[in-house]
Protein backbone atom coordinates (compact mmCIF):
# COMPACT_ATOMS: atom_id res chain seq x y z
CA UNK A 1 0.00 0.00 0.00
CA UNK A 2 1.20 3.68 -0.67
CA UNK A 3 1.59 6.63 1.61
CA UNK A 4 -1.46 8.41 -0.63
CA UNK A 5 -3.64 4.84 0.13
CA UNK A 6 -2.55 4.71 3.80
CA UNK A 7 -3.70 8.85 4.27
CA UNK A 8 -6.36 8.36 2.45
CA UNK A 9 -7.35 5.18 4.42
CA UNK A 10 -6.86 7.35 7.23
CA UNK A 11 -9.10 10.58 5.98
CA UNK A 12 -11.48 7.79 5.23
CA UNK A 13 -11.46 6.49 8.86
CA UNK A 14 -12.03 10.44 10.02
CA UNK A 15 -15.29 10.49 7.69
CA UNK A 16 -16.53 7.70 9.98
CA UNK A 17 -15.71 8.62 13.31
CA UNK A 18 -18.51 9.58 15.31
CA UNK A 19 -16.36 10.90 18.10
CA UNK A 20 -14.63 13.68 15.60
CA UNK A 21 -17.98 14.22 14.26
CA UNK A 22 -19.59 15.24 17.72
CA UNK A 23 -20.63 18.88 18.38
CA UNK A 24 -18.44 19.78 15.02
CA UNK A 25 -20.11 20.47 11.61
CA UNK A 26 -19.11 20.65 7.73
CA UNK A 27 -17.18 17.98 5.74
CA UNK A 28 -13.59 16.64 7.45
CA UNK A 29 -10.55 18.19 6.71
CA UNK A 30 -8.17 15.59 6.86
CA UNK A 31 -5.44 17.64 5.46
CA UNK A 32 -3.25 17.55 1.80
CA UNK A 33 -0.05 17.58 0.37
CA UNK A 34 2.87 15.74 -0.17
CA UNK A 35 2.69 12.08 1.50
CA UNK A 36 6.45 12.42 0.97
CA UNK A 37 6.85 16.01 2.76
CA UNK A 38 9.88 16.73 4.99
CA UNK A 39 7.77 19.37 6.31
CA UNK A 40 4.16 19.38 8.08
CA UNK A 41 2.56 22.68 8.77
CA UNK A 42 -0.02 21.61 11.91
CA UNK A 43 -3.20 24.55 12.50
CA UNK A 44 -5.75 24.35 14.90
CA UNK A 45 -8.97 23.34 13.40
CA UNK A 46 -10.80 23.61 9.78
CA UNK A 47 -12.93 27.25 9.77
CA UNK A 48 -16.19 27.83 7.67
CA UNK A 49 -14.54 27.27 4.14
CA UNK A 50 -12.63 24.93 5.21
CA UNK A 51 -15.89 22.83 6.35
CA UNK A 52 -17.49 23.27 3.08
CA UNK A 53 -14.55 22.46 0.91
CA UNK A 54 -13.00 19.51 2.80
CA UNK A 55 -9.54 21.15 2.35
CA UNK A 56 -7.30 23.01 4.61
CA UNK A 57 -5.98 26.80 5.43
CA UNK A 58 -8.15 28.04 2.30
CA UNK A 59 -9.70 31.31 4.33
CA UNK A 60 -7.38 34.38 4.72
CA UNK A 61 -5.51 32.79 7.33
CA UNK A 62 -5.05 29.86 4.67
CA UNK A 63 -3.69 32.37 2.25
CA UNK A 64 -1.17 34.12 4.24
CA UNK A 65 0.19 30.78 5.50
CA UNK A 66 0.63 29.62 1.82
CA UNK A 67 2.13 32.73 1.16
CA UNK A 68 4.53 32.79 3.85
CA UNK A 69 5.47 28.99 2.20
CA UNK A 70 6.08 30.06 -0.86
CA UNK A 71 7.85 33.35 0.71
CA UNK A 72 10.48 30.81 2.35
CA UNK A 73 11.18 29.57 -1.07
CA UNK A 74 8.61 26.15 -0.82
CA UNK A 75 6.34 24.85 -2.77
CA UNK A 76 3.16 23.91 -1.27
CA UNK A 77 3.38 20.45 -3.48
CA UNK A 78 6.21 19.76 -1.05
CA UNK A 79 4.91 19.70 2.24
CA UNK A 80 1.74 18.90 4.08
CA UNK A 81 -0.93 21.27 5.47
CA UNK A 82 -3.24 19.50 8.41
CA UNK A 83 -4.54 20.20 11.65
CA UNK A 84 -5.04 18.07 15.38
CA UNK A 85 -8.90 18.84 14.82
CA UNK A 86 -10.47 17.72 11.63
CA UNK A 87 -13.88 19.22 11.19
CA UNK A 88 -14.76 22.94 12.11
CA UNK A 89 -16.54 22.97 16.11
CA UNK A 90 -19.31 24.09 16.32
CA UNK A 91 -18.29 26.04 19.45
CA UNK A 92 -15.20 28.40 18.26
CA UNK A 93 -12.05 26.84 18.83
CA UNK A 94 -11.55 23.04 20.13
CA UNK A 95 -11.40 21.58 23.03
CA UNK A 96 -8.54 19.77 24.92
CA UNK A 97 -10.67 16.21 24.39
CA UNK A 98 -11.45 17.80 20.78
CA UNK A 99 -7.57 17.90 20.39
CA UNK A 100 -6.60 14.82 22.44
CA UNK A 101 -8.40 13.19 20.49
CA UNK A 102 -7.71 14.20 16.80
CA UNK A 103 -4.33 13.68 18.12
CA UNK A 104 -5.03 10.38 17.78
CA UNK A 105 -5.76 10.68 13.50
CA UNK A 106 -2.84 12.81 13.29
CA UNK A 107 -0.67 10.47 14.87
CA UNK A 108 -1.29 8.45 12.22
CA UNK A 109 -1.08 10.74 9.28
CA UNK A 110 2.11 11.76 10.89
CA UNK A 111 3.76 7.85 11.05
CA UNK A 112 2.65 7.69 7.67
CA UNK A 113 4.18 10.89 6.37
CA UNK A 114 7.64 10.76 8.51
CA UNK A 115 8.17 14.49 8.25
CA UNK A 116 11.41 15.85 9.11
CA UNK A 117 10.02 19.29 10.88
CA UNK A 118 6.93 20.09 12.03
CA UNK A 119 5.82 23.86 12.22
CA UNK A 120 3.46 24.15 15.22
CA UNK A 121 1.20 26.89 14.22
CA UNK A 122 -0.32 28.50 17.23
CA UNK A 123 -1.41 27.20 21.10
CA UNK A 124 -3.70 24.14 19.78
CA UNK A 125 -0.78 23.14 17.55
CA UNK A 126 1.58 23.17 20.44
CA UNK A 127 -1.03 21.39 22.70
CA UNK A 128 -1.61 19.01 20.40
CA UNK A 129 2.04 17.78 19.99
CA UNK A 130 3.97 18.51 22.60
CA UNK A 131 0.84 17.86 25.05
CA UNK A 132 1.53 21.18 27.27
CA UNK A 133 0.45 24.70 27.41
CA UNK A 134 3.10 27.08 26.06
CA UNK A 135 3.24 30.90 25.45
CA UNK A 136 3.56 31.03 21.92
CA UNK A 137 4.51 34.89 21.94
CA UNK A 138 7.20 33.76 24.28
CA UNK A 139 8.57 31.23 22.72
CA UNK A 140 8.10 31.28 19.08
CA UNK A 141 10.79 30.56 16.49
CA UNK A 142 12.16 28.01 19.23
CA UNK A 143 12.47 24.10 17.88
CA UNK A 144 11.31 21.48 20.16
CA UNK A 145 12.76 18.05 19.72
CA UNK A 146 10.26 15.19 21.21
CA UNK A 147 9.55 11.61 20.58
CA UNK A 148 11.99 11.18 17.96
CA UNK A 149 10.36 14.26 16.43
CA UNK A 150 11.71 17.99 15.52
CA UNK A 151 9.15 21.16 15.92
CA UNK A 152 9.10 24.47 15.32
CA UNK A 153 6.65 26.77 17.26
CA UNK A 154 5.12 29.98 15.55
CA UNK A 155 2.30 31.85 15.60
CA UNK A 156 -1.24 31.02 13.98
CA UNK A 157 -1.79 33.18 10.46
CA UNK A 158 -5.31 34.27 12.26
CA UNK A 159 -3.24 35.62 15.25
CA UNK A 160 -1.17 37.41 12.76
CA UNK A 161 -4.21 39.04 10.66
CA UNK A 162 -6.03 40.05 14.15
CA UNK A 163 -2.67 41.77 15.16
CA UNK A 164 -0.32 42.56 12.06
CA UNK A 165 2.57 44.14 14.64
CA UNK A 166 2.78 40.27 14.89
CA UNK A 167 3.99 39.40 11.09
CA UNK A 168 7.64 40.28 12.18
CA UNK A 169 7.37 37.48 14.19
CA UNK A 170 6.31 35.24 12.49
CA UNK A 171 8.15 35.78 9.17
CA UNK A 172 11.30 35.57 11.47
CA UNK A 173 10.21 32.12 12.35
CA UNK A 174 9.53 31.18 8.52
CA UNK A 175 13.27 33.01 7.90
CA UNK A 176 14.69 30.56 10.68
CA UNK A 177 12.47 27.21 8.50
CA UNK A 178 13.66 28.40 5.44
CA UNK A 179 17.35 28.41 6.89
CA UNK A 180 17.07 25.16 8.16
CA UNK A 181 15.63 23.63 5.20
CA UNK A 182 18.24 25.30 2.45
CA UNK A 183 21.32 24.46 4.87
CA UNK A 184 19.68 21.02 5.03
CA UNK A 185 19.47 21.30 8.78
CA UNK A 186 16.28 19.25 8.41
Amino acid sequence: MTKTQKLQQIADEIARCRTCKAQKSGKPVPGEGNPDADIVFLGEAPGRNEALSGRPFIGRSGKLLRRMITDAGLREAEVFITSPVKYLPDRGTPTKKDIKHGRAHLTKQLAVIEPKIIVLLGATAVYAMLEEVIPIMKKHGTIVEKDGRRYLITLHPAAILRFPKYAPLMRADFTLLKRLVFKKGL
